[in-house]
């Protein structure tokens, strides 16, 4: 009975965590990743386990049956398996509110989910108390006893912290991952039950009924999209994003996770999408005239997405050599398929943009910053020592560009990072893009004037070094370009607020009616 029970209390510690870490996932494709988001998951997770360990103690204390133990742990393996069939409706409406920008059904649903992992996590946090009392034989044994099984369950944790990641998820997706967890659960929980004194016929009275119930709100709750989207050319869970490829008016776009962001852009008609991917060209034009596209050689892509800017850097600047940094490899593989990205002068690098550029034995003339996830950025590619990275990677006429939010011209963020980038680079200029709420910042690595882009632009093309795109965006720069506001904030490694600066703008921004304005 005790191997019996060890294991159950294993698989009780996996599942567990499993469903935490599941969650976190889940939620991400809505709502984000942003540590707010984080924070609610681990903070409701660990109250739902808390209060199951209380009930789970005294519910031993008065009925301390092996039976009941395994019943437990059924009960758990089915409404885990019901997340499935009760989330995605929910998240659907979610999807749908985003879009909207209707605040109120977006908070309501993610409130609902959280609850809806409460029994399932409540019913598995049960199951060490249980065990404590079913194993307990005399006093003198209880801490062992605590011990083993705390460590068994601790065990089961570590792996399930690991296996919706790494396998479950990038595997079978997010809904199926919750299915096949609870299918394993119900392996444990009848193995058990049929090793008690209940027979086969009472366990299938008692808990039979389950697996038709599941297999039906299985099938009704994976069918269609996750969301509900115009133009769905592609969708799937990678081990890093939820991806989706939308066509819509002949355009294919690119949307990660909760989807308030375009990523990447393709028709095969133009290159000239207006947004910010194409004002990444204006950069090295900070240099001293006469300075040409046929000078620009080299080129870093930090978030190369579908490769967008790669293919206009690449029909601007004929002799260009472009590295592109991509964490997520499902995200390079849509590229090629969707996006046009089989460019020859690219090599795609999947890997961490921050170390990827690191380990590269290289400067170049040009690096750009793509990786800034709408409404929250990575905080370890917005510090001091990154900025000082990217510097040293850069040739002497060197410039980096980046793309930053401002919402509804709150500047806050855009003045937080030239400060921080300003303590690293000698000239530092920012220029709105029309129609968004987006800033190009652009860095020189040597001392510069704006006065150059202006005469770079007026430079007779008499060798067609100034092809129509190149001299659109740089046309954009300068009608948009904007004087830099002091900021005493600096980004560091140690200390970068990122997410704190990013929510309290758009708290100000609801509060003070922006989102009504845009609907």
């Amino acid at each position: 009975m005790q191997r019996r029970i060890y294991i159950a209390v294993f698989s009780a510690g996996l599942v567990s965590l499993a469903i935490e870490v599941s969650a976190s996932r889940l939620l991400s494709n809505y709502f984000g990743s942003s540590n707010l988001i984080w924070a609610c998951i681990i903070g409701s997770i660990l109250v739902y386990m808390a209060v199951g360990s209380i009930v789970g103690g005294r519910w031993a204390d008065r009925s301390p049956q092996p039976e009941l133990l395994y019943g437990i742990l059924t009960w758990g393996a089915f409404c885990t398996g019901l997340i499935p069939c009760i989330a995605k409706p929910i998240l659907r409406s979610a999807s749908i509110a985003m879009d909207h920008l209707a605040i109120g059904p977006l908070v309501l649903a993610f409130i609902v989910v959280l609850i809806l992992f409460s029994m399932p996590m409540i019913l598995l946090s049960m199951v060490s108390p249980f065990a404590i009392r079913l194993l307990l034989d005399e006093p003198r044994s209880s801490g062992n006893i605590s011990g083993k099984i705390y460590a068994v369950s601790t065990a089961g944790s570590f792996l399930g912290t690991f296996l919706p990641v790494l396998v479950l998820i990038p595997t079978i997706g997010t809904y199926r991952n919750f299915l096949v967890l609870s299918i394993f659960l119900f392996l444990i929980s009848f193995w058990g039950l049929l090793k008690t004194k209940l027979s086969i016929r009472k366990v299938l009275i008692k808990y039979g009924w389950m697996l038709p119930v599941l297999a039906l709100s299985a099938w009704l709750g994976l069918r269609g999209s996750d969301k509900i989207v115009t133009g769905m050319l592609y969708e799937k869970e990678s081990e890093y994003n939820y991806i989706q490829v939308q066509q819509i008016n002949g355009y294919n776009l690119l949307r990660l996770n909760e989807g308030q962001g375009i990523h990447s852009i393709y028709t095969s008609d133009t290159l000239d999408y207006g947004g910010t991917w194409q004002q990444v060209l204006s950069a090295p034009f900070f240099n001293p005239p006469p300075y040409t596209s046929s000078d620009v050689r080299s080129m870093a892509i930090l978030g190369l997405a579908g490769g967008t800017s790669a293919r206009q850097a690449a029909s601007v600047f004929p002799t260009i050599q472009i590295d592109g940094f991509e964490i997520d490899e499902t995200v390079v593989d849509v590229g090629y398929e969707f996006f046009s990205m089989d460019i020859p002068n690219l090599t795609v690098h999947t890997e961490d943009a921050r170390i990827g550029l690191r380990n590269m034995q290289k400067q170049y003339q040009l690096i750009s910053i793509d990786a800034y996830r709408p409404p929250y950025i990575p905080a370890h590619l917005t510090t001091l020592e990154f900025f000082q990275e990217v510097y040293d990677h850069l040739t002497e006429d060197g410039v980096l560009v980046l793309n930053v939010a401002q919402i509804g011209g709150d500047y806050r963020l855009v003045d937080a990072l030239t400060a921080t980038i300003g303590q690293v680079f000698p000239s530092v200029y920012t220029s709105d893009v029309p129609d968004t709420f987006n800033t190009m910042i652009y860095a020189t690595r040597s001392s510069t004037t704006v006065q150059n882009l202006y005469n770079n632009y007026l430079l007779p093309d008499q060798t067609g070094s100034f092809p129509a795109l190149l001299r659109k965006s740089m046309e954009i720069t300068i009608l948009n370009l904007r004087p830099l506001e002091k900021s005493e904030l600096i980004f560091t490694d140690d200390r970068a607020p990122v997410e704190s600066l990013v929510n309290n703008m758009l708290i100000d921004f609801y509060r003070t009616g922006g989102v009504e304005k845009l609907q």
